[in-house]
């Protein structure tokens, strides 16, 4: 069986070691999986060519959104958050997940984070797919109410038809206001006054403006979550970390939801800790001298 990870671009993906590491360790002999380059445009065409052989997809950016007509079925999930990032093809039909969303959940939960109170508050940074997943994960750990900050505020359309969806509130805020700000004026705040929880979803760099928001206040944020995993960690991450900060990565969050789709397509549950340490393995190969 056949299955692969698509998205523009793609080259750097982990997604192959994680589960290929799952094949190796579960014993599915003839399981194969690639990276596709993929965009949007090509998507359609993709899809048509996949036969009986092909098992699954994981999908990355640019293509969560854009899959979702060319798909037979989708999940309730799925469809509120507005984005699949998993494929899962049977019987000549297509269907659509997000395992994005549990992933979060897990990774927060392994950093202790099983709940989150309103008055505690929360922060997104971002407002693409990624950001509405969180916005999904958010209203599971009992968030209704979250600020998010973004770069173009213009550019929210989709963030808030998920909210309104997810039936969670939210306030938008120019990335530029909030950086601005010490963080210990920021609405999400506790009754300390100390920050809650920051879920950072747009690129390593892009979140460099905020810098100076996480050390410019009394107090860092509680929990900063940051989706990033290569390279690691983010400036963004180490200044938070620095000012005592629970640090949440990227990888636990890829981690997670692969090990789901590896549900999702094999029918075997995931081997958390092989897929972990090849993952971890090849992060650390890529970090090295050679690199």
């Amino acid at each position: 069986m056949r299955a692969a990870v698509l998205g523009s671009p793609v080259i750097h993906s982990l997604s192959p070691t994680l589960h290929r590491a799952a094949y190796a360790a579960l014993g599915l002999r003839g399981w194969s999986y690639t990276a596709v380059e993929c965009d949007e445009t090509r998507l359609p065409d993709l899809l048509d060519g996949l036969d009986e052989t092909w098992a699954g997809l994981s999908l990355t950016m640019p293509l969560k959104r854009a899959v979702l007509p060319l798909l037979d079925e989708v999940e309730p999930l799925a469809s509120d958050v507005g984005g699949a990032n998993t494929v899962v093809l049977s019987d000549g039909r297509r269907f659509g997940y997000n395992t994005d969303v549990g992933g979060m959940v897990a990774a927060l939960a392994d950093a202790g984070v099983t709940e989150w109170s309103a008055s505690r508050g929360a922060v997104v940074i971002g407002a693409g797919a990624t950001a509405c997943s969180a916005l999904a994960a958010l209203k599971e750990l009992g968030v209704r109410e979250v600020v998010v900050a973004v770069r173009d505020t213009s550019r929210t359309g989709d963030l808030e038809a998920a909210a309104k969806r997810l039936d969670v509130a939210i306030r938008v805020d120019d990335l530029g206001s909030l950086a601005r700000s010490p963080a210990n004026t920021c609405v999400a705040k506790t009754s300390s006054g100390a920050v809650g929880l920051v879920v950072c979803t747009v690129p390593p760099r892009a979140a460099d403006a905020l810098v100076d928001w996480l050390s410019g206040g009394r107090h860092s944020p509680l929990v900063v979550f940051d989706v990033a995993y290569d390279p690691w960690p983010t400036r963004f991450a180490a200044v938070a970390a620095a000012g005592g900060s629970v640090i949440v990565g990227g990888f636990e969050l890829l981690l997670h939801q692969a090990a789901r789709q590896v549900e999702l397509m094999t029918g075997h549950p995931a081997p958390l800790a092989a897929m972990r340490a090849a993952g971890l393995a090849e992060l650390a190969a890529r970090s090295g001298p050679n690199t």
